[in-house]
């Protein structure tokens, strides 16, 4: 049941500043996409919520502590981020990657154990990885190796999921699974946040959304609420109409 507070905080890159005094609280159960354009500080955000980067001003804390004064092991057992970018320094295979996850919660100089392998074959399953465990990493495509990315976080099994992008390099079938996957794992009590290209992903699959124009200005509120004609065609800067399928708004540039 672990809360993640921003509080004020202001998002930089350069001399631009891109998200101001933004205050936001989440929490187990909820489902956020972040979406906006290009360089308007999705990323940048995800990292300063995850405390890979200081906020130029203001506070992230987790349970009411910051962020950055909780011990590094601790805060990966209870927070997982996944990376736009990565890089694979040693050869490995499928499944020696994915028990990756599994150190947060191992002892120094501890192995793995049955229940660690367990764990990395039932995440590499739900990836639709089955049957891959030992394939060396540099004969993945990239859409494999980012559902392998995605497996290892399941491993890790936090509370709290920070993503980005999590459907880049995904074929439209894999893409819809991911997303069902995500929505399931906020359904079983942890708070997944994911910056999204795709609005209509986020209408149909996020319950919160935080839109981020850029230029210091944000919104965030339930889907329903945020999603409109009006905010999406200022957010991209382009008209934007919503349509009805199925009981629920499909988005469409006019």
């Amino acid at each position: 049941m672990t809360t993640l507070t921003a509080r004020q905080i202001d998002v930089t890159a350069g001399d631009r500043l891109l998200v101001k005094n933004l205050n936001l609280t989440l929490t187990a159960g909820s489902f956020v996409a972040v979406l906006g354009c290009n360089g308007a500080g999705k990323t940048s955000t995800l990292h300063v919520l995850a405390g890979l980067s200081a906020p130029a001003a203001g506070l992230v804390q987790m349970d009411g502590v910051d962020i950055s004064q909780r011990p590094r092991r601790q805060l990966a057992r209870e927070l997982g981020v996944l990376l736009q970018d990565y890089e694979d320094p040693f050869p490995a295979t499928v499944l020696e990657t994915a028990l990756i996850g599994r150190h947060p919660h191992l002892d120094f100089w501890q192995w793995e154990g049955p229940s660690d392998h367990q764990m990395a074959r039932e995440a590499l399953d739900r990836v639709g990885l089955d049957g891959m465990q030992t394939r060396d990493l540099d004969t993945l495509s990239g859409g494999e190796r980012r559902r392998l990315a995605m497996a290892t976080l399941l491993v890790q099994d936090p509370g709290i999921m920070l993503l980005d992008e999590p459907v880049s390099h995904l074929d439209p079938n894999h893409q819809l699974e991911m997303m069902k996957l995500l929505r399931r794992r906020a359904d079983q009590n942890a708070c997944v946040v994911a910056s999204l290209h795709d609005v209509n992903a986020a209408a149909r699959f996020c319950d919160q959304c935080l839109l981020l124009f850029g230029d210091g200005r944000w919104l965030s509120g339930a889907t329903a609420t945020v999603l409109t004609e009006e905010t999406l065609s200022e957010l991209y800067g382009l008209r934007i109409r919503a349509l009805e399928f199925e009981s629920r708004p499909i988005f469409v540039d006019a």
